[in-house]
C-alpha cells in the first residue's frame, strides 16, 4: 500500500507545478477595467496598423488621387506648405511678437501650396509625362530628367521665389526681381542635385499618379531646410541692425516689412 500510495502521490503531484505554478496562477486573464485612455490608444493603434492595408488610409488616399487628382494634390500641397512654415519657424526659433510660432505666413503658405504650387506642378508634370508616355528606355529616362531640370525646375523655382517675396512683404517689382535674382541660382543648384535623384526614383518605383505628391514631399523636406536657413540669416541680420542702431550707427534699411512674422 505504501508503494502504491507513493507512486500515486508522485503521479498526481509532479505535473501540477508545470501547469499551475505560481507564475501561471498570478497571470490569468486580464480583467482590469479599461478606461477611455486605454480604449483610445487601442483604437489609434488599430487604425495605424491598417494604414497600409487594402482598406487603410494609404489606399484611400491613392484612390482619391486617381479619382480627384487636382483636388487631392491641392490639399496635400497646402497642408505640407503650412506644416513646412511651422517646422522651419520652430527650427530657427522664429516667433512673432507674442512669442508664438503661428504667424500670418502659415495661412499664406497654405494658400500658395494649394492654389499655386499644386496646380502648377500638376500641369507641368502632366505635360512631362505625356511627352515621354510609353518610352521606357534608358535614353528616354535620361532625356526626361534633363527636360525636368532645364524646363520644369526653373519655372517652378521662379514661381516659388516670386511667391515667397510677395508673402514676405514685397509690393514693388524691383523687390520681387531682387529676390528672384538673389535666390534663383542657389535654389537651382539644390534642384539639380535632388531632382535627378527624385525623378529617377519615381521612374523606377512609383506609378505616375503618385509623382506629384512624392515630389511635394521631397520639396517639403528641402523647403523646410532652406526656409529655416533663410529665417536664421534674417534673424541674424536683424540682430546686427539692432546692435548697429544701439551704437548710434545707421544700418541698411530693410526691403520688406517684418510685420506679421
Amino acid at each position: 500500500m505504501s508503494v502504491k500510495f507513493e507512486r500515486e502521490t508522485v503521479r498526481t503531484n509532479v505535473p501540477e507545478p508545470r501547469t499551475r505554478g505560481p507564475e501561471m496562477r498570478s497571470r490569468g486573464p486580464d480583467t482590469r477595467p479599461r478606461g477611455p485612455i486605454h480604449e483610445l490608444a487601442h483604437d489609434a493603434g488599430a487604425a495605424l496598423t491598417k494604414g497600409g492595408g487594402a482598406n487603410g488610409y494609404l489606399a484611400a488616399y491613392l484612390k482619391q488621387l486617381q479619382e480627384n487628382p487636382l483636388r487631392t494634390k491641392m490639399l496635400t500641397s497646402g497642408t505640407l506648405a503650412a506644416l513646412q512654415e511651422v517646422l522651419a519657424s520652430w527650427i530657427a526659433n522664429d516667433r512673432n511678437r507674442e512669442g508664438h510660432y503661428f504667424t500670418s505666413r502659415i495661412p499664406k503658405m497654405a494658400i500658395y501650396g494649394a492654389l499655386v504650387s499644386a496646380p502648377l506642378g500638376h500641369v507641368l508634370i502632366s505635360i512631362l509625362q505625356r511627352l515621354f508616355a510609353g518610352r521606357t528606355s534608358v535614353r528616354a529616362k535620361i532625356l526626361q530628367i534633363i527636360v525636368s531640370n532645364l524646363v520644369v525646375s526653373p519655372i517652378q523655382n521662379t514661381v516659388y521665389l516670386t511667391s515667397m517675396a510677395i508673402i514676405a512683404g514685397a509690393r514693388q517689382f524691383h523687390q520681387v526681381r531682387a529676390t528672384v535674382r538673389a535666390g534663383f541660382m542657389p535654389v537651382m543648384r539644390v534642384s539639380w542635385i535632388t531632382s535627378p535623384l527624385a525623378l529617377a526614383f519615381a521612374q523606377q518605383f512609383l506609378p505616375e499618379h503618385t509623382w506629384v505628391p512624392f515630389f511635394n514631399f521631397v520639396a517639403f523636406v528641402i523647403g523646410t531646410y532652406i526656409n529655416a536657413s533663410t529665417k536664421k540669416k534674417r534673424i541674424a541680420a536683424l540682430r546686427r541692425k539692432y546692435n548697429n542702431e544701439a551704437r548710434g550707427t545707421s544700418g541698411r534699411p530693410e526691403d520688406y516689412d517684418r510685420r506679421g512674422y
